[in-house]
This record gives C-alpha cells, structure tokens and sequence, in this order.
C-alpha cells in the first residue's frame, strides 16, 4: 500500500473550519456523498483540530488506493510555510469504500467517537496516541518476511 501524505496550514494562518474546509476539498469532489459526510463532521472536526490534534497524529483516510494523512502544520511553521504541503491530490480519497480515522485525546475519544457515530458511518475517532491504522509499509513488509538464516549462511 502507498501513502500519501499532505501538511495544512492551520492556525493562525486558517481557523480551524477554514482548515476543515481545505481538507475536505482536498479529499473529496464537490456534491460527492465524501464531502457530504465531511461537512456533517464539521463541528467535531474543527474541535480537533484547534486542540492541535493533527499537529503528531494525522488524519487517515483507506480505500482501495494510496492511503492518505492529513497533518495540521501550527504557529511559525504553518506561517512561514515550512513542512506545508497542500498540493491536490490527483483521485477523490473519498470515492469507493472509504474510511476516515481522525486523531483525538484520550480524555475526549469516547464523546467524540460517540458524536461521529451519529453523523457517519466511515469517520471514526481514535486516540492520537495510538497508531490508529497509521502503517508503515516497510514495518509491515518485513513483519511477513522470513529469513532461511541456514540457507543464507550456506550460499
């Protein structure tokens, strides 16, 4: 599986349903079903990201394709621009059988799991401290290798 992943400017250069409007139309196509599931997390999205939970933990968005993070870049950095990478993408993340985690505080996972629930079955919470699906391709490449240290040992 490939990843992709894009860095938001987020606050002070964009409040944060700005930022939640960029990411949404970085995901989706307009008048798509995405977006409109998108939109209806607005309020609790928003919450999050100006708790700079997409600061360490992205948001992560599967489907068939590349699997997309989203990160919130804050303060000087989202500023100056550094480590900002909001180019569009070239597909609809949203398209298909998708699925979006977003990164939340422990102390807030169970209302905020419980309030997504409510407005979309593809958008989940999970603790940013957590991996929360996040993967890493070599990590799970060399977890199904298997070394013949014999066989190697006698070549």
């Amino acid at each position: 599986m490939s990843t992709i992943a894009r860095r938001v400017a987020a606050s002070p250069v964009r409040t944060a349903s700005e930022a939640w409007r960029f990411i949404t139309e970085l995901l989706s196509k307009p008048d798509s079903s995405g977006r409109a599931e998108l939109v209806a997390v607005t309020g609790i999205a928003c919450s999050l990201i100006a708790d700079e939970c997409f600061k360490g933990a992205p948001a992560v968005v599967t489907d068939s394709g590349p699997q997309v993070r989203v990160y919130c870049v804050y303060v000087e950095d989202a500023i100056d621009g550094t480590n900002v990478n909001e180019n569009a993408l070239s597909f609809d993340a949203t398209e298909g059988d998708w699925k979006m985690s977003l990164p939340c505080r422990e102390e807030d996972l169970d209302w905020v799991a419980a309030s997504l629930k409510k407005k979309s079955s593809r958008i989940t919470a999970r603790d940013m401290d957590g991996d929360g699906g996040v993967t890493d391709d070599r990590a799970a490449f060399l977890n199904q290798v298997e070394v013949n240290v014999e066989g190697f040992l006698n070549s």
